[in-house]
């Protein structure tokens, strides 16, 4: 395998590299065009109503360093995401905008319990965003950018649905669900207080992935994973806080020795305060040391971010090179919720091919 330095990566390379993305917030990912259209059609009142100016301001907001009003500026995504037009355009808009960033594949999530507010139930919900997705994905297989899109179903952790919201994975984990997640605000809401989703999920072979070690630290993290039972950690970048000097702690020995991932989502991370600058961010520290690190988008929209924007971050502020980018990747595929078989097929067949194609100039 032809390998790249930092210095020679040229950023068009990186846009060809196939991708693959974990920590993706469908209602924090919306076209700013078509979050304006829906919100005309319904009467809801954005802070403005051009485009661009409206990224602009998610982008300023997303950069106050403040997680509360970061998690704010959703209000208004999910304002127009409670009908079933707007539901199926912004899934299946969703899949187009992976494929055109050379996703390959990716796993969406969402909380039913914010999209009800206009009628709609939890299953109308989730049947209708599948629906979406499934109609992106045929797209974007005919137009030759096929891509694979699981879904996680959120429970917020504020509220007392997750046990509701774990029956909806349970009942669709067929139907493209492919995981479970709790999300909103951590401090002060401990993953230990939806132990009843948990062990339902457990019994029912669901695996799931719990937001941690991001705006609260190590004991988060740690309830996350002992106590609760998560195949992967949402950010866990506070993970740092237990390794000093280059040695690890007890917590960070166990995840990294049973290589459960970490999806770092290193822009979204700046922005809520969680990091201090991409070249400093812990992503690379847990690289070297051997965690199962993964790049990822957070909020596409909100940050003002794509994954080929996130891995150009990498490799021109924190000289991260092809390879490193490729194990990245592949190690996203190694621990998402998909079949073995499957995750094998990914990497074999479309994911180092295209690593190779890229890097000797195929498109």
């Amino acid at each position: 395998m032809t390998t790249a330095t930092a210095t020679d990566t040229d950023l068009d390379l990186v846009r060809r590299l196939p991708k693959a993305v974990l920590h993706d917030h469908l209602d924090g990912g919306l076209r700013p065009a078509t979050l304006v259209e829906l919100a005309g059609r319904i009467g809801h009142t954005l802070p403005a109503t051009d485009p661009a100016a409206l990224a602009a301001w998610y982008y300023d907001a997303a950069n106050s360093g403040d997680l509360v009003r970061y998690i704010a500026t959703f209000e208004h995504t999910i304002a127009v995401m409670g009908t079933r037009e707007g539901l199926l355009r912004v899934a299946e808009e969703y899949v187009l905008d992976l494929a055109a960033d050379g996703v390959v594949y990716g796993e969406v999530r969402y909380a039913p319990e914010l999209l009800v507010h206009s009628g709609l139930a939890l299953a109308e919900v989730v049947e209708t965003v599948q629906e979406g997705l499934a109609a992106g994905m045929a797209k974007a297989a005919a137009a030759g950018t096929p891509v694979r899109v699981g879904t996680l179903l959120c429970a917020m952790r504020m509220t007392d649905r997750s046990r509701e919201v774990a029956g909806l994975a349970v009942t669709y984990r067929d139907a493209g669900v492919v995981g479970f997640d709790i999300a909103g605000a951590e401090d002060g809401f401990p993953p230990a207080d939806h132990l009843a989703a948990f062990a339902y999920l457990r019994e029912e072979n669901v695996p799931f992935t719990i937001h941690a070690g991001e705006a609260h630290g190590l004991p988060s993290i740690h309830q996350a994973v002992q106590v609760c039972g998560a195949l992967r950690i949402g950010h866990g970048v506070r993970l740092a806080d237990d390794i000093v000097d280059g040695k690890l702690g007890r917590l960070a020995h166990w995840i990294r020795d049973r290589r459960i991932a970490l999806e770092v989502c290193p822009t979204s991370n700046l922005q809520t305060g969680a990091a201090v600058s991409v070249a400093g961010h812990p992503i690379t520290l847990l690289r070297d040391l051997g965690f199962r690190v993964t790049v990822n988008t957070d909020n596409r929209l909100v940050s003002g971010t794509t994954m080929t924007r996130e891995m150009e971050r990498l490799v021109t502020e924190a000289g991260w090179t092809v390879a490193d980018l490729r194990k990245a990747t592949v190690d996203a595929l190694k621990s998402a919720f998909i079949p073995f078989d499957e995750r094998n097929a990914l990497i074999r067949d479309v994911v180092l091919p295209g690593y190779e194609s890229a890097l000797a100039g195929g498109r």
